[in-house]
């Protein structure tokens, strides 16, 4: 029998987020119940929560950085056990047909995969995400979570990590590799993390140098202010890799001469505007502009164990559900270091 769990949801779009309840589906057969202890902010929860990515499902319970426990487990259910720590991510299920279902691309499953949250699932239902007490996720989209890492700090790898691993395995950062992140927020502070210790030689290019101490002490290089015209100059030609995680739209010709020949641009950042370009800023040196979503189930798996084996986790600010709305304004304004974390004990 379905039952009902504690929440925070927008009722509306662009309406603050307020305390009710959402339905919460049986635990099917090879389903895991996961009791929530703490679920990131991401900045796509505000994009969603305010229809800025098209038309949403409302009431909208956003979060898909979920890290708790698992205290309940179908009859079916071969990997996980009660007590066990577990994380989910941005996806609940996909068609696990299509070719790239079967690579362990499920980010990019052809029929398109299933939102944590304001998707609809397999039942008809709504799905409903990380801010409230209590989630029913296929076993299949459950990732394990390191006993190496913290829950607060982990859940925010379910979506910042993961988003950031994926490009810099991709395009294969490491030693040898100049790799710039563009932005030192929720997503490039996890970036700069992770490129260094694949091995790569990091400079962060942010607004200003209000973060240089910082940057510096997760691990970069170098930075660099983008507001300095003599950036630009200075840096013409030097990287391999550019990795940009702000969601305003960018001049994107003059950060394409910031790359080598054969360098690639790549764009995790989601604006809700469009960008224009010149295509001889990609011609001009066999540059590749390219996206790159999420990973699948495995190599987010992968993510979670390469980051305990090398301490990592997310910077975090620790909230109470009551302050969520006051975060998303602090979001916008890009007054967090560097991500919040919702203590779920408090919804």
């Amino acid at each position: 029998m379905t039952t009902s769990v504690a929440a925070y949801a927008a009722p509306a779009p662009k309406a603050p987020l307020e305390r009710t309840t959402v339905p919460l589906r049986p635990v099917g057969e090879h389903d895991v119940l996961i009791e929530i202890k703490f679920a990131g902010i991401c900045h796509s929860d505000i994009h969603q929560a305010r229809d800025g990515w098209g038309e949403g499902i409302f009431p909208m319970v956003p979060g898909h950085e979920i890290a708790g426990i698992v205290t309940e487990v179908g009859p079916g259910v071969t990997k996980f056990a009660v007590g066990d720590r577990a994380g989910v991510g941005c996806m609940v299920d996909s068609c696990r047909e299509c070719d790239n279902c079967e690579a362990g691309l499920e980010q990019y499953c052809k029929a398109g995969n299933i939102g944590t949250y304001n998707a609809v699932g397999k039942d008809g239902e709504p799905t409903y995400g990380g801010y409230s007490t209590h989630i029913v996720v296929d076993e299949n989209y459950t990732l394990h979570i390191p006993e190496g890492i913290a829950l607060n700090v982990a859940a925010p790898l379910l979506c910042a990590g993961i988003t950031l691993y994926s490009p810099l395995a991709h395009w294969n950062a490491g030693p040898g590799k100049k790799v710039a992140i563009v932005g030192l927020g929720g997503l490039g502070h996890m970036g700069v993390q992770i490129a260094h210790a694949l091995g790569a030689e990091v400079t962060v290019l942010s607004q200003s140098l209000r973060k240089k101490d910082d940057g510096l002490k997760l691990g970069a290089d170098h930075y660099y202010a983008t507001s300095d015209e003599a950036t630009f100059e200075a840096l013409a030609g030097t990287f391999d890799l550019i990795v940009s995680t702000v969601s305003a739209p960018l001049p994107l010709d003059k950060y394409l001469g910031l790359l080598k020949t054969d360098g690639a641009f790549v764009n995790v950042g989601a604006p809700e505007e469009p960008v224009s370009l010149n295509l001889f800023s990609v011609i001009g040196g066999r540059k590749t502009l390219a996206g790159s979503g999420i990973g699948g189930i495995q190599e987010t798996q992968e993510m979670l164990d390469f980051c305990a084996r090398h301490g990592l986790g997310a910077e975090i600010e620790l909230i109470s559900a009551s302050e969520i709305n006051e975060a998303y304004e602090r979001v916008l304004s890009s007054d967090v270091r560097y991500r919040f974390v919702i203590d779920n004990a408090t919804i």
